[in-house]
This record gives structure tokens, C-alpha cells and sequence, in this order.
């Protein structure tokens, strides 16, 4: 099993969840998050004053899937999320060693 976790712009939330859900995720959790990367903020005006926005809107979304899926799943978050500017976001892969229902104490794949 593998982690999906995704940091996309806010607007593209909505794109997102569709492909998701087309891909065959059974369940995702998602975060309103702020942070920078290449993107480095912004500058805005405000009553003639300039001052700079450091750090930046952004949501994260965390999925658990089986391996097998995983390429797929990253491959659609990328095409939804994808405007082509700087601060799209970023899509990480992480290996998990075990999951576990709480409500019944299934584990593993049968968590899911």
C-alpha cells in the first residue's frame, strides 16, 4: 500500500475530487493548507504600500491506495490539477507499512 498525498491550488480542489473518484480512490482526507515553494509568495499593493504575501493558500489531499493503483492515481491528480504556472503543486508517493479499521480491526487491504 502506498500514500498519495497531493498540495494543489484551492480552485482546482473540485477537478481534483472528480478524478479521484474516477481513478477508484475509496476515501481521501483533505486539509486547507498554507506554505510556499517555487512560487516564493506574492506582492500586493494596499493604500499605495507594497508588501509581500509569503506564504500561500493551498490544500492537501491524502489518499491510501494499493500499489497497483498508485501510477494511475498520481498520473489523474496531475492532469486535474495542472494549469502549466508555477505553484500547481506537488504529488508525493509514500510507503505504508500497515493500516488498520478502528470500527472493526480489519488490516491491510481490507482496512481500505
Amino acid at each position: 500500500m502506498v500514500k498519495v498525498e497531493c498540495v494543489i491550488r484551492p480552485q482546482k480542489l473540485d477537478d481534483v475530487l472528480e478524478a479521484v473518484r474516477e481513478a477508484g480512490a475509496s476515501g481521501m482526507t483533505v486539509t486547507d493548507v498554507i506554505g510556499f515553494g517555487r512560487q516564493r509568495g506574492r506582492t500586493e499593493r494596499y493604500r499605495g504600500a507594497e508588501y509581500t504575501i509569503t506564504l500561500q493558500p493551498k490544500v492537501k489531499i491524502e489518499i491510501v491506495v494499493p500499489r497497483d493503483h498508485a501510477d494511475a492515481l498520481v498520473a489523474a491528480i496531475a492532469k486535474a490539477a495542472r494549469t502549466g504556472e508555477v505553484g500547481d503543486g506537488k504529488v508525493f508517493v509514500i510507503g505504508v507499512e500497515s493500516v488498520m479499521r478502528i470500527r472493526t480491526g480489519e488490516k491491510g487491504p481490507d482496512a481500505l
